[in-house]
């Protein structure tokens, strides 16, 4: 028997118990928090991919654990921090979940445990989940491996330092005035 899994309304027991998979892609306007932080896009928007696999590990005695297998990407557009043009990012995640069967308890072994512990819904947004992981993969400075301009890397400017020797000095001016007014 196949079942159908909403990916903003799953029920994540039944998704690993079923071995459940859903895979996807979105356009990055779809995931409003992710696409604030990328540069205005014209043309064609970036693609989020995403694909989910339940799963239950059997357990002595009790109901299992249930994971979620997570992995998705997309190419940011953001401004590099090095040349200050346009840089496709590329954010990718790749992590495991396991569910517990409430907040209390996911927070309690979220902090003694290796592995990302969440809790258990029957209505679980897993787009929420795919935004909130590809947001933390966003870097703090974002920049090209070889940026496509030359990248002017020098503290001072000669061409400003060229102007600033012609400029006659403001003082010298004043004392050409006071020294005519001496004279007479």
């Amino acid at each position: 028997m196949s079942k159908d899994f909403s990916a903003t309304r799953l029920d994540v027991r039944a998704f690993a118990q079923a071995a459940g998979h859903l895979h996807g892609q979105a356009p990055l306007s779809d995931f409003k928090r992710l696409a604030a932080d990328a540069l205005a896009i014209t043309g064609e928007q970036p693609l989020v991919r995403w694909e989910a696999e339940g799963e239950l590990v059997e357990q002595k005695g009790g109901s299992g654990h249930v994971w979620l297998h997570l992995s998705a990407e997309v190419d940011l557009p953001l401004t590099c921090q090095r040349c200050l043009t346009e840089a496709d990012i590329p954010l990718y995640v790749d992590r495991s979940f396991r569910f517990v069967p409430d907040e209390p308890t996911a927070e309690l072994e979220d902090d003694d445990s290796d592995e990302d512990v969440l809790a258990l819904s029957s209505e679980f947004n897993l787009l929420e989940l795919i935004e909130d992981e590809l947001l933390m993969e966003v870097p703090v400075v974002p920049r090209h491996e070889v940026c496509p301009v030359p990248v002017k890397l020098e503290v001072s400017d000669d061409a400003f330092e060229q102007a600033n020797e012609q400029k006659e000095n403001p003082f010298a001016v004043l004392q050409s005035l006071n020294v005519g007014k001496s004279a007479d």
